[in-house]
Protein backbone atom coordinates (compact mmCIF):
# COMPACT_ATOMS: atom_id res chain seq x y z
CA UNK A 1 0.00 0.00 0.00
CA UNK A 2 1.29 3.46 -0.87
CA UNK A 3 2.15 5.30 2.36
CA UNK A 4 0.33 8.41 1.13
CA UNK A 5 -3.03 6.72 0.71
CA UNK A 6 -5.52 5.00 2.94
CA UNK A 7 -6.83 1.47 2.36
CA UNK A 8 -9.71 3.12 0.49
CA UNK A 9 -7.41 5.17 -1.72
CA UNK A 10 -7.91 8.55 -0.02
CA UNK A 11 -4.84 10.81 0.37
CA UNK A 12 -3.37 11.10 3.82
CA UNK A 13 -1.92 14.19 5.54
CA UNK A 14 -2.09 16.64 2.60
CA UNK A 15 -0.44 19.34 4.79
CA UNK A 16 2.44 17.15 5.96
CA UNK A 17 5.69 19.12 6.01
CA UNK A 18 4.07 22.53 6.34
CA UNK A 19 4.62 24.72 9.39
CA UNK A 20 1.95 25.15 12.10
CA UNK A 21 1.48 28.78 11.01
CA UNK A 22 0.91 27.71 7.41
CA UNK A 23 -1.54 25.02 8.45
CA UNK A 24 -3.43 27.51 10.61
CA UNK A 25 -3.62 30.01 7.74
CA UNK A 26 -4.85 27.39 5.28
CA UNK A 27 -7.42 26.05 7.73
CA UNK A 28 -8.64 29.58 8.48
CA UNK A 29 -9.02 30.43 4.80
CA UNK A 30 -10.89 27.22 4.07
CA UNK A 31 -13.13 27.63 7.10
CA UNK A 32 -14.00 31.23 6.28
CA UNK A 33 -14.85 30.30 2.71
CA UNK A 34 -17.06 27.39 3.71
CA UNK A 35 -18.72 29.17 6.61
CA UNK A 36 -19.94 31.93 4.34
CA UNK A 37 -22.21 29.37 2.68
CA UNK A 38 -23.08 26.79 5.32
CA UNK A 39 -24.51 28.64 8.31
CA UNK A 40 -27.89 27.19 9.21
CA UNK A 41 -31.15 29.09 9.61
CA UNK A 42 -32.34 29.46 13.17
CA UNK A 43 -35.26 30.25 15.41
CA UNK A 44 -36.89 33.65 15.14
CA UNK A 45 -39.38 34.64 17.80
CA UNK A 46 -40.06 36.46 21.01
CA UNK A 47 -37.82 35.81 24.02
CA UNK A 48 -38.79 32.63 25.86
CA UNK A 49 -37.14 30.52 28.55
CA UNK A 50 -33.41 30.51 27.71
CA UNK A 51 -33.85 32.37 24.39
CA UNK A 52 -33.05 36.10 24.55
CA UNK A 53 -34.62 36.97 21.20
CA UNK A 54 -31.43 36.28 19.23
CA UNK A 55 -29.55 33.38 20.81
CA UNK A 56 -30.21 30.43 23.08
CA UNK A 57 -28.18 30.32 26.28
CA UNK A 58 -26.87 27.68 28.67
CA UNK A 59 -27.84 27.61 32.32
CA UNK A 60 -24.17 28.25 33.07
CA UNK A 61 -23.09 30.95 30.59
CA UNK A 62 -19.65 30.37 29.11
CA UNK A 63 -17.73 32.32 26.46
CA UNK A 64 -18.26 30.97 22.98
CA UNK A 65 -15.34 29.07 21.56
CA UNK A 66 -15.12 30.53 18.08
CA UNK A 67 -13.88 29.17 14.80
CA UNK A 68 -10.40 30.53 15.39
CA UNK A 69 -10.24 28.85 18.80
CA UNK A 70 -11.01 25.60 17.01
CA UNK A 71 -8.39 26.27 14.37
CA UNK A 72 -5.85 27.09 17.08
CA UNK A 73 -6.63 23.80 18.77
CA UNK A 74 -6.27 21.83 15.55
CA UNK A 75 -3.04 23.56 14.52
CA UNK A 76 -1.22 23.84 17.85
CA UNK A 77 -2.31 20.94 20.05
CA UNK A 78 -0.57 17.59 19.73
CA UNK A 79 -3.09 14.94 18.79
CA UNK A 80 -2.48 11.36 19.85
CA UNK A 81 -2.61 9.39 16.59
CA UNK A 82 -5.71 7.32 15.89
CA UNK A 83 -5.90 4.24 13.70
CA UNK A 84 -6.44 5.17 10.10
CA UNK A 85 -9.13 2.53 9.59
CA UNK A 86 -10.57 -0.38 11.61
CA UNK A 87 -12.29 -2.77 9.25
CA UNK A 88 -14.90 -4.27 11.57
CA UNK A 89 -17.88 -6.30 10.47
CA UNK A 90 -21.34 -4.92 11.25
CA UNK A 91 -23.36 -6.43 14.05
CA UNK A 92 -26.43 -8.59 13.47
CA UNK A 93 -29.69 -7.01 12.40
CA UNK A 94 -31.71 -5.91 15.46
CA UNK A 95 -35.12 -7.44 16.07
CA UNK A 96 -38.00 -5.73 14.31
CA UNK A 97 -39.68 -4.83 17.62
CA UNK A 98 -39.30 -5.30 21.37
CA UNK A 99 -42.88 -5.56 22.56
CA UNK A 100 -42.54 -7.20 25.96
CA UNK A 101 -43.46 -4.71 28.71
CA UNK A 102 -40.53 -3.86 30.94
CA UNK A 103 -37.92 -4.72 28.31
CA UNK A 104 -35.46 -2.24 26.84
CA UNK A 105 -32.94 -3.11 24.14
CA UNK A 106 -30.18 -0.76 23.00
CA UNK A 107 -27.77 -1.04 20.10
CA UNK A 108 -24.90 1.45 19.98
CA UNK A 109 -24.28 1.94 16.27
CA UNK A 110 -21.37 4.26 17.09
CA UNK A 111 -20.67 7.86 18.01
CA UNK A 112 -24.04 9.18 19.34
CA UNK A 113 -26.18 6.96 17.10
CA UNK A 114 -28.14 4.53 19.26
CA UNK A 115 -31.16 2.38 18.49
CA UNK A 116 -33.49 2.27 21.50
CA UNK A 117 -36.25 -0.36 21.40
CA UNK A 118 -38.94 -0.42 24.06
CA UNK A 119 -42.71 -0.93 24.31
CA UNK A 120 -42.97 -1.65 20.59
CA UNK A 121 -41.23 1.59 19.57
CA UNK A 122 -37.98 1.94 17.61
CA UNK A 123 -36.18 5.20 18.42
CA UNK A 124 -32.97 6.31 16.69
CA UNK A 125 -30.75 9.03 18.17
CA UNK A 126 -28.51 11.41 16.19
CA UNK A 127 -28.28 9.08 13.16
CA UNK A 128 -24.97 9.31 11.28
CA UNK A 129 -23.96 6.85 8.57
CA UNK A 130 -21.87 9.26 6.47
CA UNK A 131 -18.13 8.72 6.10
CA UNK A 132 -17.37 12.33 7.03
CA UNK A 133 -19.09 14.76 9.39
CA UNK A 134 -18.59 18.18 7.87
CA UNK A 135 -20.01 20.75 5.49
CA UNK A 136 -18.94 18.89 2.35
CA UNK A 137 -18.49 15.24 1.45
CA UNK A 138 -14.71 15.75 1.44
CA UNK A 139 -14.44 18.11 4.44
CA UNK A 140 -14.65 17.34 8.13
CA UNK A 141 -13.56 14.52 10.44
CA UNK A 142 -13.64 11.10 8.80
CA UNK A 143 -14.85 8.02 10.60
CA UNK A 144 -12.20 5.42 11.41
CA UNK A 145 -14.61 2.49 11.42
CA UNK A 146 -17.84 1.56 9.66
CA UNK A 147 -21.18 1.99 11.34
CA UNK A 148 -21.88 -0.85 13.75
CA UNK A 149 -25.13 -1.73 11.95
CA UNK A 150 -25.69 -1.64 8.21
CA UNK A 151 -28.21 1.06 7.36
CA UNK A 152 -30.32 -1.44 5.41
CA UNK A 153 -30.42 -3.75 8.45
CA UNK A 154 -32.29 -1.20 10.57
CA UNK A 155 -35.80 -2.13 11.65
CA UNK A 156 -38.62 0.32 10.86
CA UNK A 157 -37.80 3.55 12.71
CA UNK A 158 -40.71 5.29 14.44
CA UNK A 159 -38.96 8.25 16.06
CA UNK A 160 -35.72 10.15 15.38
CA UNK A 161 -34.20 12.34 18.11
CA UNK A 162 -31.70 15.07 17.19
CA UNK A 163 -29.78 16.54 20.13
CA UNK A 164 -28.34 19.53 18.19
CA UNK A 165 -27.28 20.57 14.73
CA UNK A 166 -23.52 19.92 14.74
CA UNK A 167 -22.44 17.87 11.75
CA UNK A 168 -21.59 14.80 13.81
CA UNK A 169 -25.14 14.74 15.25
CA UNK A 170 -27.36 16.14 12.49
CA UNK A 171 -26.20 14.37 9.33
CA UNK A 172 -28.33 15.49 6.39
CA UNK A 173 -27.38 12.65 3.99
CA UNK A 174 -28.44 10.07 6.57
CA UNK A 175 -31.67 11.91 7.33
CA UNK A 176 -32.44 12.09 3.63
CA UNK A 177 -32.12 8.30 3.46
CA UNK A 178 -34.31 7.81 6.51
CA UNK A 179 -37.05 10.01 5.12
CA UNK A 180 -37.05 8.53 1.60
CA UNK A 181 -39.54 5.90 2.74
CA UNK A 182 -43.29 5.40 2.61
CA UNK A 183 -43.52 5.51 6.41
CA UNK A 184 -41.04 8.18 7.58
CA UNK A 185 -40.41 8.49 11.31
CA UNK A 186 -41.40 11.41 13.48
CA UNK A 187 -38.53 13.74 14.33
CA UNK A 188 -37.96 15.76 17.50
CA UNK A 189 -35.19 18.32 17.95
CA UNK A 190 -34.41 21.68 19.50
CA UNK A 191 -36.34 24.82 18.61
CA UNK A 192 -35.27 26.18 15.23
CA UNK A 193 -33.86 22.94 13.80
CA UNK A 194 -36.72 22.25 11.38
CA UNK A 195 -35.83 25.18 9.11
CA UNK A 196 -32.58 23.49 8.08
CA UNK A 197 -34.39 20.24 7.33
CA UNK A 198 -37.04 21.99 5.26
CA UNK A 199 -34.31 23.68 3.21
CA UNK A 200 -33.14 20.20 2.26
CA UNK A 201 -36.56 18.79 1.48
CA UNK A 202 -37.01 16.91 4.77
CA UNK A 203 -40.44 17.61 6.27
CA UNK A 204 -41.17 14.95 8.90
CA UNK A 205 -43.96 15.00 11.42
CA UNK A 206 -42.77 15.97 14.88
CA UNK A 207 -41.86 19.07 16.81
CA UNK A 208 -39.08 21.50 17.53
CA UNK A 209 -38.97 21.66 21.32
CA UNK A 210 -37.89 23.88 24.18
CA UNK A 211 -36.38 22.39 27.33
CA UNK A 212 -38.82 20.48 29.57
CA UNK A 213 -41.54 20.03 26.96
CA UNK A 214 -43.30 16.68 27.25
CA UNK A 215 -45.36 14.90 24.61
CA UNK A 216 -46.96 11.52 24.09
CA UNK A 217 -45.56 8.86 21.77
CA UNK A 218 -47.42 5.72 20.72
CA UNK A 219 -47.70 2.89 23.22
CA UNK A 220 -48.09 5.04 26.34
CA UNK A 221 -44.49 6.25 26.00
CA UNK A 222 -43.67 9.85 26.92
CA UNK A 223 -40.85 11.98 25.57
CA UNK A 224 -39.39 14.97 27.43
CA UNK A 225 -36.74 17.33 26.11
CA UNK A 226 -34.17 18.16 28.79
CA UNK A 227 -31.34 20.69 29.10
CA UNK A 228 -27.71 20.16 28.20
CA UNK A 229 -24.58 22.29 28.48
CA UNK A 230 -23.54 22.76 24.88
CA UNK A 231 -24.12 24.97 21.82
CA UNK A 232 -25.22 24.81 18.22
CA UNK A 233 -23.94 26.02 14.87
CA UNK A 234 -22.83 24.83 11.45
CA UNK A 235 -20.99 27.96 10.27
CA UNK A 236 -19.70 31.35 11.38
CA UNK A 237 -22.99 33.23 11.65
CA UNK A 238 -25.37 30.75 13.30
CA UNK A 239 -23.85 30.24 16.76
CA UNK A 240 -26.55 29.23 19.27
CA UNK A 241 -29.48 30.16 17.00
CA UNK A 242 -31.04 26.71 17.45
CA UNK A 243 -31.51 24.85 20.73
CA UNK A 244 -29.48 21.85 21.93
CA UNK A 245 -30.91 19.24 24.30
CA UNK A 246 -31.05 15.73 25.64
CA UNK A 247 -34.14 13.53 25.87
CA UNK A 248 -35.84 11.37 28.48
CA UNK A 249 -38.04 8.53 27.20
CA UNK A 250 -40.48 7.16 29.78
CA UNK A 251 -41.78 3.66 29.13
CA UNK A 252 -43.15 0.77 31.13
CA UNK A 253 -39.74 -0.01 32.70
CA UNK A 254 -38.85 3.52 33.76
CA UNK A 255 -36.87 6.21 31.94
CA UNK A 256 -34.11 6.14 29.34
CA UNK A 257 -31.98 9.28 29.25
CA UNK A 258 -30.07 10.19 26.08
CA UNK A 259 -27.68 13.01 26.93
CA UNK A 260 -26.63 13.80 23.37
CA UNK A 261 -23.61 16.07 23.70
CA UNK A 262 -23.09 17.96 26.95
CA UNK A 263 -20.65 19.50 29.36
CA UNK A 264 -21.12 19.42 33.13
CA UNK A 265 -23.97 21.46 34.53
CA UNK A 266 -26.93 21.57 36.93
CA UNK A 267 -29.13 19.68 34.48
CA UNK A 268 -28.00 16.29 35.79
CA UNK A 269 -29.48 17.02 39.23
CA UNK A 270 -32.56 18.59 37.64
CA UNK A 271 -33.17 15.50 35.51
CA UNK A 272 -32.73 13.24 38.55
CA UNK A 273 -35.25 15.31 40.51
CA UNK A 274 -37.86 15.09 37.73
CA UNK A 275 -37.13 11.51 36.74
CA UNK A 276 -36.15 9.51 39.86
CA UNK A 277 -36.46 6.17 38.02
CA UNK A 278 -33.79 6.30 35.31
CA UNK A 279 -33.35 2.77 34.05
CA UNK A 280 -30.60 3.61 31.54
CA UNK A 281 -28.46 6.67 30.79
CA UNK A 282 -26.61 7.05 27.49
CA UNK A 283 -23.68 9.29 28.38
CA UNK A 284 -20.93 10.78 26.15
CA UNK A 285 -17.31 10.12 27.09
CA UNK A 286 -15.25 11.34 24.10
CA UNK A 287 -13.76 14.59 22.77
CA UNK A 288 -12.71 15.90 26.20
CA UNK A 289 -9.13 17.02 25.50
CA UNK A 290 -7.74 19.65 25.41
CA UNK A 291 -9.70 20.75 28.46
CA UNK A 292 -9.33 24.48 27.75
CA UNK A 293 -11.37 23.96 24.57
CA UNK A 294 -13.61 21.00 25.33
CA UNK A 295 -14.63 21.16 29.00
CA UNK A 296 -17.40 23.75 28.59
CA UNK A 297 -19.33 21.52 26.19
CA UNK A 298 -18.14 17.91 26.67
CA UNK A 299 -17.95 15.84 29.83
CA UNK A 300 -14.89 13.69 30.49
CA UNK A 301 -15.08 9.99 31.38
CA UNK A 302 -14.76 10.75 35.14
CA UNK A 303 -17.57 13.27 34.81
CA UNK A 304 -19.67 10.68 32.99
CA UNK A 305 -19.28 8.40 36.01
CA UNK A 306 -20.22 11.32 38.27
CA UNK A 307 -23.28 11.92 36.07
CA UNK A 308 -24.25 8.25 36.39
CA UNK A 309 -24.11 8.56 40.17
CA UNK A 310 -25.89 11.93 40.26
CA UNK A 311 -28.68 10.67 38.03
CA UNK A 312 -29.15 7.56 40.14
CA UNK A 313 -29.24 5.48 36.94
CA UNK A 314 -29.48 1.70 37.20
CA UNK A 315 -27.20 1.36 34.20
CA UNK A 316 -25.28 3.67 31.92
CA UNK A 317 -23.73 3.01 28.52
CA UNK A 318 -20.97 5.17 27.00
CA UNK A 319 -21.46 6.90 23.66
CA UNK A 320 -19.66 9.56 21.58
CA UNK A 321 -16.20 7.99 21.29
CA UNK A 322 -14.10 5.75 19.07
CA UNK A 323 -15.53 6.80 15.70
CA UNK A 324 -14.63 10.38 14.69
CA UNK A 325 -11.35 11.98 15.90
CA UNK A 326 -12.73 15.22 17.35
CA UNK A 327 -10.45 15.90 20.34
CA UNK A 328 -6.77 15.27 20.87
CA UNK A 329 -7.09 12.29 23.22
CA UNK A 330 -5.95 8.91 22.00
CA UNK A 331 -8.27 6.37 20.43
CA UNK A 332 -8.29 4.12 23.52
CA UNK A 333 -8.21 6.88 26.15
CA UNK A 334 -11.99 7.31 26.70
CA UNK A 335 -12.57 3.66 27.65
CA UNK A 336 -9.39 3.42 29.71
CA UNK A 337 -10.24 6.63 31.55
CA UNK A 338 -13.84 5.49 32.05
CA UNK A 339 -12.79 2.21 33.65
CA UNK A 340 -10.24 3.97 35.87
CA UNK A 341 -12.93 6.44 36.99
CA UNK A 342 -15.41 3.65 37.74
CA UNK A 343 -12.83 1.95 39.94
CA UNK A 344 -11.83 5.22 41.63
CA UNK A 345 -15.45 6.13 42.37
CA UNK A 346 -16.27 2.55 43.45
CA UNK A 347 -18.95 2.08 40.81
CA UNK A 348 -19.13 -1.50 39.51
CA UNK A 349 -18.01 -1.79 35.91
CA UNK A 350 -21.10 -3.91 35.34
CA UNK A 351 -23.21 -0.80 36.00
CA UNK A 352 -21.53 1.04 33.11
CA UNK A 353 -20.91 -1.64 30.46
CA UNK A 354 -19.00 -0.84 27.30
CA UNK A 355 -20.95 -2.24 24.36
CA UNK A 356 -19.18 -3.20 21.17
CA UNK A 357 -20.41 -1.11 18.26
CA UNK A 358 -23.26 -3.01 16.67
CA UNK A 359 -23.86 -5.11 19.79
CA UNK A 360 -27.43 -5.24 21.04
CA UNK A 361 -28.10 -5.44 24.77
CA UNK A 362 -31.44 -6.28 26.32
CA UNK A 363 -31.31 -4.83 29.82
CA UNK A 364 -32.35 -6.96 32.78
CA UNK A 365 -35.82 -6.20 34.04
CA UNK A 366 -35.38 -4.64 37.50
CA UNK A 367 -37.07 -6.17 40.48
CA UNK A 368 -39.40 -3.89 42.35
CA UNK A 369 -37.50 -1.77 44.88
CA UNK A 370 -34.21 -3.35 43.82
CA UNK A 371 -31.24 -1.28 45.09
CA UNK A 372 -29.35 0.90 42.63
CA UNK A 373 -25.70 0.27 41.86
Amino acid sequence: MNSTTSPRGAPLHPLRGTSPATRLALLAAATLTLSACISAPGYQGAPVANFDGERFNNQIPVPDKGTFDYLKMRAQETRVPWPEWIDTKPGPAPPERVDEPGRVRVTVVNHATVLIQLDGLNILTDPVWSERVGPLSWAGPRRVRPAGIDFDALPPIDVVLISHNHYDHLDLPTLERLYATDAPPRLYAGRGTRELLVEHGITPEGSDLLWWETLALPGDVRLTSVPGQHWSGRGLTDRRNTLWMGFVIEGSVGAVYFAGDTGWGPHFEQIRDRFPDIHLALLPIGAYRPEWFMSTSHISPPQAVEAHVTLGARWSVPIHYGTFPLGIEGFEDPIQDLRAALDAQRVPRSAFPVLAFGQGWTLPTPKRDAPRH
